[in-house]
C-alpha cells in the first residue's frame, strides 16, 4: 500500500465519515485541539523564555521545568488525541497541502530535541545558565514550535 492510497484509506474510515457528515464535529474537536495548542506554547514559552534569562530569573531552570512538565504532557497529548481525529477527517487534503509536511517534520524534529538536545541542556544548566549553548536551545525550541503552530494554521488555507 503507498502512502496516498493508506491516507485515502483513512478518509475512507467510519470515524473520518462521521466528522465528515457532521456540521459541528470538526469545529468542536479543532477547538479543543487549540486549547492543546495553548496549554503547549504556554509551557514551551516559559521554559524557553527562562533559558534566555528573560522571565522568571530569581527560579532555577530544573524548577521550572519540573513545574512545565505535566503541561507540557498535557499540552502534547491533547494536541495529538484532537489531531488525529481532525487529520483522518481530511487525510487526502492533508497529503497535497506543503504545509501539512512542514508541521509534521517540524514536530518530529521538535520532539527528538526537546527529549534529546534540550533535556539534556537542561539537566546540566545548573553549570552553564548563560552559556551560548543554552540560549541557542531556547531560540531553536522556540522557533521550531512556532513554525509547527503557523504551519498547522496554514493547513486550512492552501
Amino acid at each position: 500500500m503507498t502512502l496516498v492510497e493508506l491516507f485515502d484509506h483513512l478518509e475512507q474510515t467510519f470515524l473520518a465519515t462521521v466528522i465528515q457528515d457532521s456540521s459541528w464535529l470538526f469545529p468542536v474537536i479543532e477547538s479543543i485541539h487549540l486549547l492543546g495548542l495553548a496549554i503547549l506554547a504556554g509551557s514551551i514559552l516559559i521554559l524557553d523564555l527562562r533559558l534566555l534569562n528573560i522571565l522568571l530569573i530569581s527560579i532555577p531552570i530544573k524548577s521550572i521545568n519540573q513545574n512545565c512538565r505535566l503541561w507540557f504532557r498535557v499540552g502534547i497529548s491533547v494536541m495529538i488525541v484532537t489531531g488525529i481525529p481532525l487529520f483522518i477527517s481530511e487525510s487526502m487534503k492533508c497529503y497535497y497541502n506543503p504545509f501539512f509536511w512542514v508541521k509534521m517534520i517540524t514536530l518530529t524534529i521538535i520532539l527528538i530535541f526537546t527529549l534529546t538536545i534540550k533535556a539534556n541542556i537542561i539537566k546540566n544548566s545548573d553549570k552553564s545558565e548563560n552559556s551560548l549553548q543554552v540560549k541557542a536551545t531556547a531560540i531553536v525550541s522556540m522557533l521550531c514550535w512556532f513554525t509547527v503552530a503557523a504551519s498547522g494554521r496554514w493547513i486550512g488555507f492552501y
